[in-house]
């Protein structure tokens, strides 16, 4: 099955422009497991509750804020939130390169994978070719869903992966914990050292994943495949996918970015909306025709009487 496509745009640094697609480079393999009432084995959902009464409230009560000063809130509207947003490029502008050792793994967060689009594949492979031989990375910024990233372009083999960072400000400090003096400081003798050398050396091997499961879900995947083997199920009943729970979409996927652009240029408004309201009178129409109902039965009145 083939790669969909997450984002398109280029990647820049100086006058080179190689447009590129962005792909997941992972994908969720834990268990899911789903919340189900016990008593009628119907799925359970999420609610928006007051935490201090309890109660369910609407989305229309809802807002947003942020906590200047403890139990004190500034209360943002929709709209200054949307004002904040950064402007989207479409562009992985490189700022600076630098050696492939200059990165604590702490700051990875989220790869994905690049991929050259629109004949871009000779200028995509110099980039990554260049980088290979020069043992260094890119330093660049991204917008993705309205989302400003900080992120590390690395060559692999023959892909280009684009890393999404950390930002400095939210990684906690080492000064942190209380970790032991490095080297010489450190108080261990040359013969300890060179035990666990040794020990290193004899479990050195190469990288190769397919060593390495999850072995939770491994383990509850066979209990469930022999449970429903047993017949131990349970008919769960889902809801009415005519009538999707609130929050939820049908069965169009629809770009979040491509929304989101074409939301801000026409003020708030999609291509969504006419076909929305072509639907409604579409529904609405079979009620005009169910008004007719009480002239049949005047019509089997009539009937009576003349049988009588």
């Amino acid at each position: 099955m083939a790669s969909r496509v997450l984002w398109k745009g280029a990647i820049s640094f100086g006058l080179v422009h190689i447009p590129v697609a962005l792909h997941s480079a992972t994908s969720e393999s834990g268990v899911d497991f789903d919340w189900l009432d016990k008593r009628s084995m119907d799925p359970v959902g999420y609610k928006r509750i007051n935490k201090r009464t309890g109660r369910e409230i609407t989305k229309e009560n809802i807002v947003k804020g942020v906590e200047y000063e403890d139990g004190q809130y500034v209360v943002l509207s929709e709209e200054e939130i949307g004002s904040a947003y950064p402007k989207t490029t479409q562009t992985i502008e490189i700022e600076s390169f630098v050696p492939n050792t200059d990165i604590p793994f702490v700051y990875l967060e989220r790869p994905y994978y690049i991929a050259p689009i629109n004949k871009g594949q000779k200028v995509y492979a110099l980039l990554r070719d260049t980088l290979l031989k020069t043992q260094r990375v890119g330093i660049a910024r991204v917008v993705i869903q309205t989302k400003q990233h900080l992120a590390v372009l690395v060559p692999s083999g023959p892909a280009l992966i684009l890393n999404l960072l950390r930002w400095g400000a939210d990684i906690r400090p080492l000064k942190e914990l209380d970790l032991p003096p490095v080297g010489a400081k450190a108080g261990l003798s040359d013969k300890e050292r060179a035990m666990a050398r040794q020990l290193v050396d004899d479990m050195t091997g190469h990288w190769d994943p397919e060593n390495f499961t999850d072995s939770f879900k491994d383990d509850i995947m066979a209990l469930v495949k022999r449970k429903a083997k047993e017949g131990k199920l349970e008919d769960v009943v889902r809801p009415d996918k005519a009538d999707p729970p609130e929050g939820r979409t049908g069965a169009k996927i629809i770009d979040l970015t491509e929304l989101l652009q074409r939301s801000l240029r026409k003020g708030g408004a999609t291509d969504e909306t006419p076909k929305a309201k072509s639907s409604a009178k579409a529904v609405a129409a079979p009620k005009k025709a169910a008004r007719k109902k009480p002239a049949a039965k005047t019509t089997h009145a009539r009937a009576r009487k003349r049988a009588a």
